[in-house]
């Protein structure tokens, strides 16, 4: 069930922007001298993800974030669930548009450049800020920006980071072959859920609002997450499992276990360490 909200449909065609254009030329990465580094930054609906990956983005130079949400199918593509006759958003093989997601991830790759017809809705949606620490931020800050003065002086590819959003990131295998750093965040899903109640909805691509109809997380959202990502831990298990050998290198953190300062230091520490390789 959707409602349309006109003045968030007005404000979506007249501030529709592109996503961060890197300002490479069309040659491909390696002739320009450059190393692109896709970092996934994955989890269930209102786990934290992308307020996590809007201060990654703040931290690292050249960097973009690339949301999954913006791969979904046009409104009138997305499939009806077939017991409860609502529209279902988070099955994963409806969900996404995964061959348009997978080929903009390797054009990013080849190219080190957001596509010039990309667009994102992002922007409508209202996010509770979660604020980061002056003192943890300036310290990345400085970390990353070093990082790059040492390779520029050193001759070594400038280092362009793409940040991918995501609440399927790990359940198509195309996606994560293109991932070089993958994290995951997992949250509780009572927490979960009181969250996603608490909002009041969010847009589509063509401007829409979509509101939960009754039910819907307990009937189709939760257990469309589980089913994307059981075969990710042991047992199963998407709340308490150690990951399986699906997602190499997966990085698991507990936000709830974490202020944000350190969970960004944490993401931060396995970001330098992938830059100094």
């Amino acid at each position: 069930m959707r409602f349309r909200n006109t003045s968030s449909i007005i404000a979506f065609k007249n501030a529709t922007r592109r996503c961060f254009d890197l300002g490479m030329a069309d040659n491909d990465a390696a002739s320009q001298n450059i190393r692109v580094i896709l970092v996934g930054v994955g989890g269930a609906t209102c786990s934290g993800k992308t307020t996590l990956a809007k201060h990654l983005k703040r931290i690292l130079p050249d960097s973009v974030i690339i949301h999954q949400d913006d791969f979904a199918p046009p409104q009138e593509l997305v499939p009806v669930h077939p017991i409860y006759n609502v529209q279902d958003w988070d099955a994963a093989p409806g969900a996404i548009v995964w061959p348009k997601l997978v080929n903009f991830l390797r054009e990013i790759k080849k190219t080190g450049k957001i596509p010039p017809e990309h667009r994102s809705h992002d922007h409508l949606n209202v996010q509770k800020e979660v604020k980061l620490g002056d003192a943890v931020r300036d310290h990345w800050v400085e970390v990353f920006d070093r990082i790059r003065k040492e390779r520029e002086a050193q001759g070594k590819e400038k280092i362009i980071w793409g940040l991918l959003d995501g609440f399927l990131l790990y359940w198509n295998q195309e996606v994560v072959d293109q991932l070089d750093v993958c994290i995951f965040l997992r949250v509780p899903e009572d927490v979960l859920r009181k969250r996603r109640h608490e909002r009041h909805g969010y847009h589509t691509a063509e401007g829409a609002l979509w509101r939960d109809p009754p039910g819907y997380w307990e009937q189709i959202v939760y257990p469309a997450y589980v089913d994307a990502h059981r075969d990710m831990f042991t047992d199963g298990d998407v709340e308490a499992g150690m990951p399986g050998d699906k997602v190499e290198g997966l990085m698991v953190l507990e936000p709830l276990q974490m202020d944000m300062g350190e969970e960004v230091s944490r993401v931060c520490r396995v970001l330098e360490e992938t830059a100094r390789k």
